[in-house]
Parts: structure tokens; sequence; C-alpha cells
């Protein structure tokens, strides 16, 4: 009866710390997103590639856009210098989940938000709600696929959308 009682305490001993272990990850991960949002809207291109890892790939929004890291920082860079005023994160919603299976299994965070974009030319500002979810692995990000309505974006900065009907 002792060896099953300290089997059972030494399981929930350990299942304890699996579960500590977890959420300090999770804790880690999630300040990674919130340095990597920082330096969004600062537009501090050098702190943005210090946390995408060299394999790092991109996703989105359209459906066939992809990006590796070098892409990603000359794409941010020619923006920051040449296209946006400021990009502010009005609300931002972070959760973190640990992915056991599929395809792309790992450590996750999932950035909920709502961004204003001022545009050096004088346009905006652009409001837009932006879904961004993002694997973390060694405090690097090594994927992203981000999530927001392209179309209105658009709209809002005086596009006209024609049909052939």
């Amino acid at each position: 009866m002792r060896t099953l009682l300290a089997f059972i305490i030494t399981g929930m001993v350990a299942a304890a710390c699996a579960v500590d272990a977890q959420k300090k990850i999770e804790k880690e991960n999630i300040a990674v997103i919130q340095k990597y949002i920082e330096a969004v809207q600062k537009k501090d291109t050098q702190t943005m590639s210090d946390l995408l890892a060299d394999n790092y790939i991109g996703y989105g929004p359209s459906f066939s856009d992809s990006t590796n890291k070098q892409q990603a920082i000359a794409s941010w860079k020619e923006a920051a210098e040449n296209l946006y005023d400021k990009i502010e994160y009005t609300r931002t919603v972070n959760i973190a989940a640990d992915v056991t299976d599929g395809p792309n299994p790992g450590n996750f965070v999932s950035d909920w938000a709502s961004l204003k974009i001022t545009y050096k030319d004088g346009r905006g500002p652009v409001y837009l709600n932006m879904n961004a979810i993002y694997r973390i692995e060694n405090g690097k990000i090594t994927l992203s696929r981000t999530f927001y309505n392209e179309a209105d974006v658009l709209r809002q900065l005086g596009y006209k959308f024609i049909t052939n009907n």
C-alpha cells in the first residue's frame, strides 16, 4: 500500500512539474511576441530580425503569400522608411498553446489585435483587426500566419472594387 501511495504521489508531483514547465514556456513565448509587437510599433527592424529564427517562414495575409526572414526584414525596412508613419496596436491579446499534432507541432502564441496605421503620404488612418499566430522555438519565431481583411484596408484607403457583372 505504501508503495502504491508513493507511486501516486510521485506521479502527481511529476505532472505538476510538467504543467509548471509548460506554463513557464508559454509565459516566455508570450514575452517574445510582446517584444516583437513593440519592435513593429517602433519600426525597429533590428529587434525584429533578432527575434526571427534563420529558418523563419511567414504566411499571409493572402492565401499564396509567403516570406522568409531576409524577405520579411527587407519588406519591413522598406515599409518603415517609405510607407508607414505609425503602426499602433490599440488592443492586443496573446494566448499560448502547445500543439502536439498536425503538420506544424510546437509551442504557439496567437495574437489577436486591433491596429491603427497611418501612412507617410497622409493617407489613413486605417483600422484593422488582425490575428497572427507564431510558433516559437528557443526564444525565436520560426513560423507565422497572419490574417486580416485586405479588402477592408484598401477600401479605407479609398480604393474602389469593380466587378465585371
